[in-house]
């Protein structure tokens, strides 16, 4: 611990707390007046500066505090957590978070911009941000708690996703069905203690996602992949930074493309526990379903399936796409796709880039078989392992990540996204867009 961390840890706690003193002597956020809104502005920025300083200087040494020189590893929220604790003033505490949190997202502070700007340096310091991919690379706590009885029956229902192991197949199924498999914040700690259940049980050779039967009135009956992002969840506020947008990508779907680490078999082998992964798109993949098709090995859809990114007209930006896209379908489709919001038919040209086969719907299910049992031979583990090395380096990511923790926090706040989100009341659609077939 060096004198300046420390001399710039009370200064930190000092511009804090002038923060707090005039945020508190103000109304709630959607009742100031214009000139009490340029108040707590002013406020906000001129800490939200003292800390971007702070952690310029000091990331690494933070994170060495936090976590016992690297012995510990806490994951996203727990570092927030102990962040907040040693270091008064650098991201938001229980308390204020939890104010936050009852709030509709319109009407919130912002506190978790400076989350995302603690992630953002944690991310870009070489040391501390390598540590913390690993970190969210381990099993968690619940998946090693339901391991054992996984291992023994092969069913597991977590809530929003069942799973099954069938012929040597973890079988996944997105069941949200009355939102049509809209991610929110349940969803995706479901998703992750079901990859992290296949990936550990020994009896498992190969995983399959797919969306369940919807009991959603204009898709009764038929399966649905992914409608991506709660919308109605983020307009009342509970699509989390942590919890969601980053656990999301730095948890389940960093796992499908790089596997589980361990601390099992010697140092020498030390690898992350990998199989390969199919996915069955049926009905549509928007938004974050199409984010997840980028990470699996062998895609395929049926064919009046479609494919979509809409982020860009939400606002926000779609999750790690702009990082994997392009080596999919090239860069001018991919700015097409991500920009424009471009619609992909599964039986387009073009598809051909982010889905393996298309096959009519009743061909599906033969299809999806077929191409499990050929990623099941013995070196495709290894094969695929080089391939995703080859093409997504971990430092690329480490660093995409890091300007992704700050930049999708800003657009979260932005005044574009909270007006679009604003008209899905409680009693509009969840989706991330309204289906038109």
């Amino acid at each position: 611990m060096t004198a300046a961390l420390e001399e710039d840890r009370a200064a930190l706690a000092r511009a804090a707390e002038q923060e707090e003193r005039v945020l508190s002597g103000l109304p709630e956020p959607a009742d100031r007046s214009p000139e009490q809104r340029a108040a707590a502005t002013a406020a906000i920025d001129g800490a939200r500066d003292v800390r971007c300083a702070f952690l310029d200087a000091h990331a690494e040494e933070v994170y060495d505090e936090l976590t016992a020189g690297r012995t510990r590893r806490p994951r996203l929220p727990e570092l927030a957590a102990a962040a907040a604790a040693a270091f008064p003033g650098l991201v938001p505490g229980p308390d204020r978070l939890a104010r936050e949190q009852a709030r509709q997202q319109q009407d919130k502070e912002g506190h978790e911009i400076d989350i995302g700007i603690f992630f953002n340096r944690v991310l870009h310091a070489p040391r501390a941000g390598g540590h913390l991919l690993g970190t969210m690379l381990r099993p968690t706590p619940r998946a090693l708690g339901l391991l054992a009885e996984f291992t023994r029956t092969g069913t597991a229902d977590l809530g929003s996703v069942r799973m099954e192991r069938r012929d040597g197949v973890a079988r996944l199924t997105m069941c949200r069905d009355d939102c049509l498999n809209a991610e929110d914040n349940r969803q995706v700690e479901d998703m992750e203690t079901a990859v992290d259940l296949a990936l550990l049980d020994p009896g498992v050779e190969a995983g399959l996602l797919r969306g369940g039967e919807m009991t959603h009135h204009r898709y009764r009956g038929r399966r649905v992949f992914s409608a991506g992002i709660n919308l109605k969840a983020l307009h009342n506020g509970t699509i989390s930074l942590v919890d969601f947008l980053l656990r999301r990508e730095l948890g389940y779907i960093h796992k499908l493309l790089r596997g589980l680490v361990t601390d099992e078999g010697p140092a020498w082998r030390a690898q992350p526990i990998q199989k390969p992964w199919v996915a069955a798109v049926d009905t549509f993949a928007i938004g974050g379903g199409t984010q997840l098709l980028l990470v699996f090995d062998h895609v395929v859809a049926a064919s009046d399936a479609y494919l979509s990114l809409p982020a860009a007209q939400e606002g926000i930006i779609p999750g790690a796409s702009a990082l994997r896209l392009t080596r999919h379908t090239g860069p001018r489709p991919a700015r097409q796709i991500i920009l424009a919001g471009r619609r992909i038919p599964a039986d387009e040209a073009q598809a051909m880039g982010l889905i393996d086969e298309v096959h009519d719907t009743d061909a599906l299910d033969l299809a999806i078989e077929g191409a499990l049992q050929r990623l099941r031979g013995a070196a495709v583990v290894a094969n695929r392992r080089m391939l995703n090395l080859t093409e997504e380096p971990l430092e690329a990511f480490r660093r995409y990540m890091a300007d992704f923790a700050l930049h999708q926090a800003l657009r979260l706040y932005s005044s574009d996204v909270i007006t679009k989100v604003s008209r899905f009341t409680t009693a509009s659609s969840p989706t991330s867009e309204r289906p038109q077939r």
